[in-house]
Order: structure tokens, then C-alpha cells, then sequence
């Protein structure tokens, strides 16, 4: 039975380490490569929504790693998580979206929910994620949005250390407010351990369950 593979389509270099580790780690039988174009999501942010021009990007970006010996794909950028529905009506292969698993497991342990971003871009498509998911799974959920105002043009900047003390402050003021909170973008993920210990809700991040639910898809 030849190995099967799975290709994560980036819109920032920074996360191939951390999702190479984790498919190290969870899927060591399985072959994964790494598609990066940055473009996607500066013209998200541009334009300040998915527009159809980029839709069709990533649909051709998805075709292209699939036509590179992907047996499935997984977008890893919540900002323009969106496209996947478009992708899913025109490919057999898998199309997994990064943000999905989170989205289901917030809805299960809470109804008061956090959403924490740095972008808009990323805020808003994640809330209609959550929102979509309790509809289809019959619960009734509260959203409370959180966006770290300056923290993305800070790490654009350079400086890492203020975004994460912005985020960081964001993270304590909607802790007070919810059941649980999930981080919109995957590169949130490494300020959880500088939150320090408390009693304070779940905060779940993406790149793991994500990983760990195309796993149980390739089993099966």
C-alpha cells in the first residue's frame, strides 16, 4: 500500500516548523510537504475580506499540491479558511480546514465563547466558523469577539515582544467573559504557556487538533 501524503498550504513560512513537528509527532507514517504563498493573505488583508480572485488562487494552489501527489490538503490560514467550502465542491481528494476541529470542540464544552485574533480578517471568518458549527450541531452559543489591536503590525514590525504582550493582555481581559476561548490564527498558539497557571477557561489552538483529525481521516 503506497504511504499516503498530505500537503499544508501556508500563507506564512513561519508555521512550517510547527506543523512539521506536529506531523512528525502524530502522522510519522504519513509524507507531508509544505505549500507557502504569502500573496494569499496580504490581499486578503488588502482588500479586507477573501475576494474571488483569491478564492480561485487558492482552489488552483490546492490542485497544484494534490497534482504534486497529495492525497489530501489542509489550509492552514483561517483567513482565507473560507475558500475550502469552494474547493470541497470541485475535488474527491480531502480538503481540511485548520480552524474546523477547534471549532467543533469549542462548541462542545462551551457556550460562552471566546474568539481571539490579531487580524480582522481572521476574526470574522472564525466567528462565522463557530457560529456555522453550533447551528449545524443544534447549540445554542454567546460569541465574544477579541481582537489584539496593533499586535499583527507589531510582529509585521519585527517586534515579537510586543505582540505578545498585547495579545497576552487580550487573552487576561476575555478570560473574565467566557466558557472557553479559541485563538483564530495558529501562530497565537505559542503565548498560551506565557499566560501563566489559573483557573481561567480552555484555550484551544488549532494546529494540533487539526493535525490529530486528519490522522483519524487518513485511518479511515
Amino acid at each position: 500500500m503506497p504511504t499516503p501524503k498530505l500537503a499544508f498550504l501556508h500563507t506564512s513560512h513561519v508555521l512550517i516548523p510547527l506543523f512539521s513537528k506536529l506531523a512528525s509527532e502524530i502522522l510519522p507514517d504519513v509524507q507531508t510537504f509544505h505549500v507557502t504563498d504569502e500573496s494569499l493573505i496580504r490581499n486578503t488583508i488588502a482588500a479586507g475580506h477573501l475576494t474571488k480572485n483569491t478564492t480561485r488562487r487558492i482552489v488552483n494552489a490546492i490542485e497544484s499540491a494534490h497534482e504534486a501527489g497529495a492525497d489530501a490538503v489542509m489550509v492552514t490560514c483561517s483567513s482565507i479558511g473560507p475558500g475550502v467550502a469552494v474547493a470541497r465542491m470541485l475535488f474527491d481528494f480531502p480538503v481540511l480546514r485548520v480552524d474546523e476541529p477547534m471549532a467543533r470542540e469549542a462548541v462542545r464544552i462551551g457556550r460562552t465563547i471566546g474568539v481571539a485574533a490579531t487580524l480582522r480578517t481572521t476574526l470574522e471568518p472564525t466567528i462565522a466558523l463557530v457560529e456555522q458549527t453550533a447551528a449545524a450541531e443544534g447549540r445554542e452559543i454567546t460569541i465574544v469577539p477579541s481582537l489584539a489591536e496593533g499586535a499583527f503590525e507589531a510582529v509585521l514590525a519585527g517586534n515579537t515582544e510586543r505582540h505578545d504582550a498585547l495579545l497576552i493582555e487580550s487573552l487576561h481581559k476575555l478570560r473574565s467573559q467566557v466558557d472557553v476561548i479559541v485563538l483564530a490564527q495558529a501562530s497565537m498558539a505559542r503565548v498560551i504557556p506565557q499566560l501563566g497557571a489559573s483557573d481561567g477557561p480552555p484555550i484551544l489552538s488549532s494546529p494540533e487538533l487539526a493535525v490529530r483529525h486528519a490522522r483519524a481521516l487518513i485511518a479511515a
